[in-house]
């Protein structure tokens, strides 16, 4: 396999390969077949998340994108059954952070991740171009792209690692292939709090003409992690 320069120095090591399952999303980001319907939805970064896998095939239109998609299908699956074991370890310590509702314990979660982890390594394997690999905080899309994004587990999630400049210019870039509006979904931290940025970020959005909404979902797993931000686009940012 053959990684393009600029991403030489990516490690796979450092890629946590776990994803959501496609009925997770729907609930995560307060979906509905209506509105997912005759839309051109982009899910980043996707990761090992089957919504584009289910979504497709269920008539839908859904792309995903991933820096992790720079590897071969059968890599990333053998990473991802590695970092669901180590995931699942690992919860046992700290299940106490977690509400065991949606899941009841640990071998239910550790089913729903290799239930997405198979269907997205299928899907891969059949529909390679609905799959295309990209490093934030750019994007190999032309401008308004997109109907809709959605963007889980990475913004906000990660803000001991990715500073608010990265976080900025990777919303200016979702924004940019984005034609109508994104949903990221959680707005807490590791640890649960609340993005410490988030007040800074809305206030930022709205000064470059967009508005933000932040909407409770019927989905939480992590304690305090059950809201979604939307940011919509307004005429005055299309060029973006």
């Amino acid at each position: 396999m053959t990684i393009p320069e600029e991403n030489k120095k990516l490690d796979l090591n450092r890629i946590v390969y776990i994803g959501r399952t496609f009925d997770e999303y729907i609930d995560m980001f307060a979906l509905s077949d209506d509105f997912l319907k005759g839309k051109r939805i982009l899910d980043c970064p996707a990761g090992a998340c089957s919504f584009t896998a289910i979504g497709n095939k269920k008539g839908y239109d859904i792309t995903a994108c991933d820096i992790a998609y720079y590897y071969d299908v059968e890599e990333l699956k053998d990473k991802g059954l590695q970092d669901i074991e180590h995931a699942m370890e690992t919860m046992r310590n700290v299940r106490d952070n977690y509400k065991w509702e949606y899941f009841k314990d640990i071998e239910s979660l550790r089913r729903h991740r290799l239930s997405a982890l198979h269907d997205v390594t299928n899907d891969r394997r059949e529909a390679k171009k609905n799959y295309i690999p990209a490093a934030l905080p750019q994007l190999p899309f032309e401008d308004n792209s997109f109907d809709v994004l959605l963007s889980a587990h990475f913004l906000f999630m990660y803000a001991d690692r990715l500073n608010y400049q990265f976080h900025i210019d990777t919303l200016n870039e979702l924004l940019r292939v984005t034609k109508d509006h994104i949903r990221i979904f959680p707005l807490v931290d590791l640890e649960g709090n609340t993005y410490k940025s988030l007040d800074k970020t809305l206030h930022y959005l709205e000064e470059i003409g967009c508005t933000t909404e932040i909407v409770q979902v019927p989905y939480e797993f992590q304690i305090h992690a059950n809201s979604m931000l939307i940011i919509s686009k307004g005429m005055e940012n299309d060029k973006l």
